[in-house]
């Protein structure tokens, strides 16, 4: 937990939202997965904080300001989390051009079958397999 540097040029066109938007955001595509939910945002540095059962659910929140154009780090120190369960389960990957979540499944799993495992842990980030574009950050799972 800590502080997260995303790429601020790249991502969901969004950029020059409110912090009650940022908060809809995450509030929209993870739905009562963080209690108490709270966001700042100053200069491209969003602050989250709040309350969530897992270390996925803290990550996919991460993951959905991070992938927000403009957003240049995102600090969860205040996120708490419930179960240590899972914790370090996974980590980030930026993608490159030329990359696709099959070629990225046979790089971190051994098997490009396996990428439908990538898609649905990221699936607050990637809302078409087809259509994932370089910088964007996304969740490699360790247990597939």
């Amino acid at each position: 937990m800590g502080l997260f540097k995303f790429l601020s040029d790249m991502g969901e066109k969004m950029a020059g939202l409110s912090d009650a938007q940022l908060k809809e955001k995450v509030e929209k595509d993870m739905p009562g997965k963080i209690a108490n939910l709270a966001i700042s945002c100053e200069k491209g540095d969003a602050k989250i904080s709040g309350e969530c059962e897992n270390d996925a659910d803290r990550e996919k929140a991460i993951l959905i300001l991070g992938n927000i154009k403009g957003i240049k780090s995102v600090d969860d120190s205040e996120l708490k989390v419930k179960s240590k369960v899972g914790t370090g389960d996974s980590e980030f990957y930026t993608i490159v051009k030329g990359d696709a979540l099959f070629k990225i499944a046979q790089k971190f799993y051994g098997d490009s079958k396996k990428w439908p495992a990538l898609f649905e842990a990221n699936r607050e980030v990637i809302k078409d397999p087809n259509l994932i574009y370089p910088g964007q950050v996304i969740r490699i799972p360790k247990n597939v």
